[in-house]
Formats: structure tokens, sequence, C-alpha cells
């Protein structure tokens, strides 16, 4: 009984812990709506991703840390086999976003978990919008294939 007293105890500190964290975070952000025109977004080369791949960030900085943001394809990208050290949340909002050989189209949501080797791309005939957040900073770690026979 004295056990499940010390456990109950724990759980409880720890969520107090979590309420002053969360309590503090929210503090600490605008107390003003953050309005965005799609004509205010200025799109950049991602850091850390192949030539032609663009973003805005919403929120957070992907070179550091945690983030949230609209990513662009070029029409045609293709992404070889690679992971991420992060897991990955997206929604596509404009063309598809293909995984693994599949298309996502608007409106479908995809969850890649962190180390997950996948190919990824737009589609052919039109660039690709989504949003995509990260809980770490971007990487992309190219998966070398074994040539050995």
């Amino acid at each position: 009984m004295k056990r499940l007293s010390s456990y109950i105890v724990l759980v409880l500190v720890g969520l107090i812990f979590l309420g002053a964290a969360e309590a503090s975070s929210q503090k600490k952000m605008k107390k003003e709506a953050v309005l965005w025109a799609t004509e205010d977004l200025k799109w950049e080369q991602l850091a850390g991703a192949p030539p032609g791949v663009m973003s805005v960030m919403l929120w957070g900085d992907n070179t550091k840390g945690a983030y949230g943001g609209f990513t662009k394809f070029p029409a045609g990208f293709k992404a070889p086999l690679h992971s991420h050290t992060d897991a990955t949340k997206i929604v596509v909002i404009k063309g598809a976003y293909t995984y693994n050989g599949k298309k996502y189209g608007p409106g479908s949501y995809v969850y890649v978990p962190a180390g997950l080797q996948h190919e990824s791309g737009g589609v052919e005939d039109s660039e690709s919008i989504f949003f995509i957040e990260q809980s770490g900073k971007f990487d992309i770690k190219p998966v070398e294939l074994s040539t050995a026979k």
C-alpha cells in the first residue's frame, strides 16, 4: 500500500510539473492573432533539403529544433530512399505527396515515424504543397544501398 501511495504521489507531481510547464509556455506565446495571407508568405530554399524544395516557417526554426510550416516540392520532385531523425507529420494542401509510390492528395494526412526508411516526392504535373511539423530540426539521411554481389 505504501508503494502504491508513492506511485500516486509521483504521478501527481509529474502532472503538476507538466501543467506548470504548459502554463509557462502559454505565457510566452504572443497575445495577439497571427494572420498571414498567401501573398505574405516568404518561400525560401529548405535548409538541408535538395535544391528546389522550398519552405515557409510558420513557427519554430527547422535548423535548430521543433517547427511547423509549409513545404513545396516542384513538379516531378522525387527524394530517393532516406529517413529523418524525428517523426514527420504532414497534411497535403495542393498536388499530392507521394510516399513509397502511393499518392496522397489534398486533405490527406501522412505520419512518418522517426528513422523509418522511405521514398517521397510530389507529382509530375504540378507542384505539391503540404503542411509539415516535426518535434526536432529537419534532416534528411540518405540510405546507402549496398552494391555487394
